[in-house]
């Protein structure tokens, strides 16, 4: 493995740093190169190149907002014997404490990002730029995202779609039911479903739904903090309401006021609220 990550990173030196991590799924580790520190996540499965290459994606796409600190992501790198890793940038973090508020803040600036793009799209033109020397953000005007990401090992279908009744319909409840009856064989929840895909629209009369970039897969194990304020890391973001994210956030209670003092556009109706735990019910 180590060679394998020398010659992706042009490395001479890979030296473990005796810090150790990781999630529910993947091992971490953390490594001193000639460019600095990195953390590597490694996994064996053969689903990990898919999942890392949406986490990296998810990464690129919150960084580019400067928003909320993330880690930097590097690279994916395919291992001897069939493993996949995925290098980033080193962060030194610990458990979400003082900066709690912040982290309401933040997140609140993250989903209003891509409304303010287009805000300032309509008075300058066609492409926001971030500065000189930066990536361009463009105004995302659709609900997905360019590529699959994972919940876990759980892929995401995010298939562009125009408006977001369809997209959370289509490619986030129905792909959880199909996999109930496929393990359950539970009918009933398919009849039922097709009975309350009937009312979502009347959920949703009469409001103005701006796709929001997302964390995707946010709750206290997904969260942390530095000096400097808070991060979030491990996401599988996609752009959809930006409602959608709270149901997971265990921190919930403290977020809400937060974002909901920052967002104009944030909606906290308890049954559209029910209606996006029905995702994570069905997970």
């Amino acid at each position: 493995m180590e060679d394998a990550l020398k010659r992706a990173l042009g490395t001479a030196v890979l030296r473990p740093t005796g810090h150790t991590g990781g999630g529910c799924i993947s091992q971490g580790r953390s490594y001193d190169t000639d460019h600095g520190r990195v953390f590597v996540k490694s996994n064996s499965r053969s689903e990990a190149r898919r999942m890392f290459e949406g986490e990296m994606a998810s990464l690129e796409a919150i960084l580019k907002t400067q928003t909320i600190k993330v880690p930097k992501p590097l690279k994916v790198v395919d291992l001897p014997g069939g493993s996949t890793a995925f290098v980033m940038e080193h962060l030194e973090m610990g458990g979400l404490n003082r900066h709690s508020a912040l982290l309401g803040t933040q997140l609140a600036d993250l989903h209003l990002h891509n409304q303010q793009l287009g805000e300032k799209l309509k008075k300058e033109g066609s492409t926001v730029g971030k500065g000189q020397g930066q990536t361009e953000v463009q105004f995302v005007a659709q609900f997905g995202f360019h590529t699959v990401t994972c919940c876990g090992y759980l892929p995401q279908v995010n298939d562009w779609q125009s408006d977001w009744v369809t997209f959370f319909a289509r490619q986030r409840i129905q792909p959880q039911m199909d996999m109930v009856e496929k393990k359950s064989g539970d009918r009933e929840a398919r009849e039922l479903w097709a009975q309350l895909q009937l009312k979502i629209p009347s959920l949703f009369c009469n409001v103005e739904i701006i796709p929001a970039l997302l964390h995707g897969d946010l709750w206290g194990g997904n969260v942390a903090e530095d000096d400097s304020g808070p991060i979030i890391f491990d996401p599988a973001s996609f752009y959809g309401h930006s409602d959608s994210s709270c149901p997971i956030v265990c921190m919930r209670a403290m977020l809400t006021a937060e974002l909901e003092s920052r967002q104009e556009n944030y909606i906290t109706g308890t049954v559209r609220r029910g209606l996006d735990l029905l995702f994570f019910f069905t997970e």
